[in-house]
């Protein structure tokens, strides 16, 4: 790997993580549980696009663990890795079919795939089928945070694209 990418993956797997430290001090928009911005998944999602597979995959696995750590809530990597690997691997589907200027398309079903991935750990871990009462809650937030996401996602790769250049 040229030095050049890895310093920039390394910057962006950082500015993910801040991102979802910063988003971690947001009181949620509604009292469900589950229900984020995911404002660190914009970087993911930039990595993916702009960069491929293993790359997102790396920095979604090192902001997961390193988010964990520094938050002190171990109880979440579970939650984190069920709904990002998720996610992930449904939007790496996507990325084949979706031009650059549909990202965001592909964020908002990765959003509702995290969030059906977090959901399906939670019953998993507490044996409360129940838990799927919060669905539609979830996948209706899932697509109005994925849309702001993946909006973003596209502005942030349009300019990596031109800085590379």
């Amino acid at each position: 790997m040229k030095l050049k990418k890895l310093l920039r993956l390394a910057l962006l797997t950082a500015v993910s993580l801040i991102l979802f430290l910063v988003e971690n001090q947001i009181p949620a928009p509604i009292p469900v549980p589950g229900v984020k911005l995911g404002l660190g998944n914009i970087i993911i999602l930039c990595v993916l696009f702009r960069y491929g597979r293993p790359e997102a995959l790396a920095v979604l696995l090192v902001k997961v663990f390193l988010g964990a750590i520094l938050t002190g809530n171990f109880g979440a990597i579970l939650y984190s890795l069920s709904g990002g690997l998720l996610s992930l691997g449904v939007m790496c589907l996507l990325r084949g079919m979706l031009p650059e200027r549909q990202l965001w398309v592909g964020s908002v079903i990765g959003a509702m795939f995290h969030n059906l991935g977090q959901l399906a750990a939670a019953v998993v871990i507490s044996r409360t089928p129940g838990l799927f009462g919060y669905l539609p809650v979830l996948l209706l937030s899932g697509m109005a945070t994925g849309l702001f996401t993946g909006i973003a996602a596209q502005a942030v790769v349009r300019r990596l694209r031109r800085e590379e250049e």
